[in-house]
């Protein structure tokens, strides 16, 4: 009776352990809490997944719209960045002539604001001549053409290719749409150079700006970097800057040297409006591998309705410029800067041209050689580590 007696308190206690008494209020809170939360999980969850997926998608419209409508602000601020780093190489030659740095950045602002003084006072009254020259001179120089002797069998043979040919180039020659670079009349040329100015000046300004502040705004960009990574960080951009400067400014003196050499070749031959077409060659073959032979084809086409014996001989000496170019002058001036692959210029130049005309077309190559150096300068590296 005693080990029974002993046993039931024992019993007693756990035979409410399954319903217990108090453990009653609390167990509506207990209880309840999960089956509130399951049916809101069931409830709720899609429609707050809905509401942030929707104004998630509203945020990146609104944000897309807004970089489309700055599109052109974005772009010359991308272009005076480039123009910066392709000054770089300028700024460290002052330096290696025993310059200091400020000095060497005072020098090229300067050279800068020549430039821009040359354009305005010099160079543009020159363009606005020779385009109003050429307007009224290509058609006189197809009509000279058409009265040769040797034209009209040349159009026979051809079946009336070659007089097409030349009747749509002087039907564009007339066009002030086509001279005002997709203007509309005298109005439409009148506004481009106006948009045109006022962006060169946007970006000259912008320029000049990033050149003065360049190792400051650099050094500001290394101080994000985490300070484990920042060696290697830093290692690694200034050989990337440093490369995408020297093809820059690579390009840049191949081009002056190739519309120098058109200029002086159109002038010897006669070819009207030459420094006109050797300022479109100096834009046009900065596109590295096309520019030259567009530059080419077009000088050959202008000279050819001056005189075919022109022609010839602009087709000619182009066509050994271009070797030149190729096996001397590029070694010499791009030294050890990055080689674009010739599939990654026509890309690049095509994607670039097809948002934003030439200036894109001028931009997307550089930013395919920063692409290819960062490949082999980061990713081919860590590639061989591992």
């Amino acid at each position: 009776m005693k080990r029974q007696l002993r046993r039931e308190p024992r019993t007693e206690p756990a035979k409410p352990e399954p319903n217990p008494a108090p453990a009653t209020a609390g167990a509506p809170a207990t209880v309840a809490a999960p089956q509130v939360e399951t049916g809101g999980t069931s409830t709720r969850s899609p429609l707050r997944w809905g509401y942030a997926v929707t104004l998630g998608a509203v945020g990146a419209i609104i944000t897309g719209l807004a970089l489309y409508g700055l599109r052109s602000i974005i772009f010359s601020v991308f272009l005076a960045l480039f123009i910066t780093v392709g000054l770089d190489p300028l700024i460290r030659w002052f330096q290696r002539r025993h310059m200091s740095r400020a000095w060497a950045l005072v020098t090229v602002i300067l050279l800068v604001i020549a430039v821009l003084i040359t354009i305005i006072w010099v160079v543009l009254p020159l363009v606005i001549q020779q385009i109003q020259f050429l307007a009224t001179t290509i058609p006189k120089e197809v009509a000279n053409l058409k009265e040769q002797g040797w034209f009209d069998p040349a159009n026979a043979s051809s079946n009336g290719v070659i007089g097409a040919f030349v009747n749509w180039v002087a039907e564009q020659a007339k066009d002030p749409a086509v001279l005002a670079a997709f203007g509309s009349g005298v109005v439409g040329f009148g506004l481009s150079l106006v948009n045109g100015l006022a962006s060169g000046f946007f970006i000259a300004i912008l320029a000049i700006y990033f050149i003065a502040t360049y190792d400051a705004t650099k050094q500001a960009g290394y101080k994000l970097v985490s300070a484990s990574r920042r060696p290697a960080f830093i290692s690694y951009t200034e050989r990337i800057l440093q490369n995408f400067g020297k093809y820059l400014s690579g390009m840049v003196v191949l081009a002056f040297c190739n519309a120098v050499f058109s200029v002086i070749l159109l002038v010897l031959t006669g070819v009207p409006g030459a420094f006109l077409i050797g300022l479109l060659a100096f834009f046009i073959t900065l596109i590295p591998l096309i520019g030259t032979i567009l530059t080419t084809a077009v000088m050959t086409v202008l000279a050819f309705i001056h005189s075919p014996v022109s022609g010839l001989f602009v087709l000619i000496f182009m066509l050994i410029y271009m070797q030149v170019e190729a096996y001397i002058l590029t070694p010499k001036v791009m030294g050890k800067a990055v080689q674009v692959p010739g599939s990654v210029v026509l890309i690049s130049a095509l994607a670039g041209s097809t948002l934003f005309g030439l200036p894109g077309a001028l931009v997307a190559i550089p930013i395919s050689a920063g692409i290819i150096l960062i490949i082999k300068e980061i990713v081919m590296p860590r590639k061989e580590r591992a």
